[in-house]
């Protein structure tokens, strides 16, 4: 995951290729002008395209990526965020991170207990088998003929 600068540079990366694309489309779309009263029929023959449904489908993007854009300024760090509430912010974290820590070797300790009474009574599974294998009289094989 991309720390917020660099979502941040994306999203304005993004709403320039919109701006450029929304421009480009229009561009394309935009019927012919006439100069002078001089009529061209070079696009006569084409039909007419979707300029408005362009014009929207792209204010819709520019307007989304936007505020997307206001969403991660937002969340940028503000100026009255000092060293002092920062450094009080990652106490507060490492505090956390300690509790957590500590949660975390309690669960392996008693993962750790558990696993040795677990190979302990297969120890001890396998000991019986063998005793029980090794006791029991075992029977010749008749010969062959």
């Amino acid at each position: 995951m991309a720390d917020r600068l660099t979502q941040l540079q994306d999203a304005v990366n993004s709403l320039a290729d919109q701006f450029c694309n929304a421009i480009g489309v229009l561009q394309q779309c935009a019927p012919p002008a006439s100069f002078s009263n001089i009529q061209t029929a070079i696009n006569k023959d084409q039909p007419s395209n979707p300029t408005e449904e362009y014009a929207q489908l792209f204010a819709a993007l520019i307007a989304r990526t936007a505020k997307d854009v206001d969403v991660l300024i937002d969340s940028l760090p503000s100026e009255e965020s000092t060293a002092a509430l920062q450094a009080a912010s990652l106490r507060q974290l490492e505090e956390e991170n300690q509790e957590a820590a500590n949660r975390l070797e309690e669960v392996v300790y008693r993962g750790d207990m558990l696993l040795e009474k677990i190979q302990s009574a297969l120890a001890d599974i396998a000991q019986s088998q063998l005793r029980t294998r090794s006791g029991a009289p075992s029977q010749p094989t008749p010969p062959e003929s």
